[in-house]
């Protein structure tokens, strides 16, 4: 049997169509968006299959949006008898982790992602963020820039050596990043409506520890690499604790996909919209590795991960 591991991505991965083939070929994926509608009075299926772009995009729109699809692309695998022996999801991604590991029920993880953008949404809205991704320095020179910047500025994503986002104040972020670029990086600005995973959200943490601890939370069924620990975990009162913190915490996805590759996995597949994550992991693997990288975002991928996976 091959050894699978799914991930999950977040936001940045959207655009306008994704999930309308899916949609069309199977069946399943109808309830999965009607379900998404019912319990955010949102219409998801617009706002993915017609967009514009701007509504997409707000986070409001984009949580549940995107996890909608994730969960098409997951039901639609799982279905076919593709089961991974990890998971792991890149931000709003975990939740639709802790869905495939039977930690969240479908209908939760939605409620979940919904409110977390609205309390995303709110902090944002109240304190004017930014973020930049920088390429081509490691991660303690710009742990160093920000630790030895005034303002309001930290790591928010470590996504592959040396790839890293910066997260915080407008002017913080962009001092950083001029710095990093005297010493020969790129950066790069995000288009972003927040300044996620940093000290200026961190209003909403303890509302969404509070709205978490009214849902059931199981025992993994599968192997969980958190964001914040970049380690597994099987205490549900502690994985409760970690989704809260990693709000404002760093995601720590290079190590997170370091240790999966420890785990000797032959098959990485990215269940949602977009090829972000199987991007990074390309950079992520060492060249002598003989594990296979996909990407399930529509009828067609879908259907060749099946056929190439399944037993």
């Amino acid at each position: 049997m091959k050894n699978i591991a799914f991930i999950f991505p977040g936001q940045g991965s959207q655009k306008v169509g994704m999930g309308e083939d899916i949609l069309g070929g199977f069946p399943e994926a109808s309830r999965i968006f009607s379900l998404a509608e019912g319990i955010t009075g949102l219409s998801i299926k617009d706002i993915c299959f017609k967009g514009p772009i701007e509504d997409l995009t707000r986070t409001v729109n984009l949580q549940p949006s995107v996890t909608a699809v994730n969960l098409c692309c997951l039901s639609f695998l799982i279905s076919k008898g593709i089961h991974p022996k990890f998971v792991a999801g890149h931000s709003l991604g975990e939740f639709s982790a802790l869905c495939a590991a039977g930690v969240l029920s479908m209908e939760d993880t939605i409620r979940i992602v919904f409110k977390r953008g609205q309390l995303m949404h709110r902090e944002a809205s109240e304190n004017m963020g930014a973020m930049a991704a920088i390429v081509g320095l490691g991660l303690e020179t710009i742990e160093n820039m920000v630790n030895e910047e005034e303002g309001i500025v930290s790591v928010a994503n470590h996504n592959t050596e040396k790839q890293i986002v910066i997260t915080g104040a407008p002017e913080a972020v962009e001092k950083v990043s001029e710095k990093a670029a005297q010493k020969g990086a790129k950066a790069v600005p995000l288009k972003v409506s927040g300044a996620w995973h940093s000290k200026l959200i961190e209003g909403a943490q303890k509302e969404f520890s509070d709205f978490l601890g009214t849902f059931p939370f199981q025992v993994p069924e599968r192997n969980v690499i958190f964001n914040v620990s970049a380690e597994t975990e099987q205490e549900p009162d502690k994985i409760k604790e970690m989704m809260a913190r990693q709000l404002c915490s760093p995601v720590r996805w290079f190590q997170s996909m370091k240790l999966l590759m420890e785990n000797r996995i032959d098959a990485v597949v990215e269940v949602g919209p977009g090829r972000v994550l199987t991007g990074l992991m390309k950079q992520i693997l060492p060249k002598d590795c003989t594990c296979k990288i996909y990407s399930a975002n529509s009828m067609k991928s879908l259907e060749q991960v099946v056929d190439e996976l399944g037993n």
